[in-house]
């Protein structure tokens, strides 16, 4: 799984042990979720381009670098929403696209019912952000509808991982890397991981 990238810096692994304790509550979740975001992102952006500008400090003429990509944001709903913020905060000039898919209780098969998606796709980096791969399907099906929409370079982003869930994915897209916090032991027998930590818009929405 060389696409696989567990992020281990402290703080992130500080705050995902804060998220997946029962004691946070609703609004601490969602706090902690978009820090941890955040710090996610840094990371992830480390091999992004750069081009030189030209800056006006207050004492003289400079030259500086800026960020020479641009950069759509795609959160799964619902609960990719929640990390939404932790990625505007640190790159506000991304374009934001949203698509719905659900994991029916049954067959725990993907059902697409929404997508929306900005017109950069093509020449853009996306970033397509959920809390969780749990049997991939909701990330496999991600992807292909970004890719038929023309999208070429796709980081997915996610909190935690299981096992098979990454192994289903890299089976379908082995050449989008996945950056993660953790990569959990398994799925349970109704497809939630564990350890995990529940149900990721239960716990920011209240519901």
């Amino acid at each position: 799984m060389t696409n696989l990238h567990i992020l281990t810096h402290p703080l992130i692994q500080n705050k995902l042990t804060l998220l997946r304790d029962t004691r946070t509550n609703n609004h601490k979740f969602r706090l902690l979720l978009e820090e941890l975001t955040a710090f996610m992102v840094y990371e992830i952006t480390r091999s992004y381009p750069l081009r030189e500008v030209e800056v006006v400090t207050p004492l003289e003429r400079t030259t500086g670098r800026v960020l020479d990509v641009s950069i759509v944001l795609v959160p799964i709903l619902r609960a990719g929403t929640g990390m939404l913020g932790g990625v505007l905060n640190l790159v506000p000039m991304a374009k934001v696209g949203h698509i719905g898919i659900y994991r029916d209780p049954k067959t725990l098969e993907p059902v697409e019912y929404y997508a929306k998606l900005p017109p950069e796709l093509p020449e853009a980096q996306v970033i397509l952000v959920d809390p969780m791969i749990a049997t991939g399907g909701s990330a496999i099906a991600a992807v292909e509808l970004v890719k038929r929409e023309g999208a070429r370079r796709i980081q997915f982003l996610c909190l935690v991982a299981a096992p098979e869930g990454v192994e289903a994915f890299f089976e379908a897209h082995p050449k989008v890397p996945i950056y993660t916090a953790s990569l959990d032991r398994q799925l349970n027998e109704h497809g939630y991981i564990l350890p995990g930590l529940g149900d990721a818009g239960d716990r920011v929405f209240g519901t």
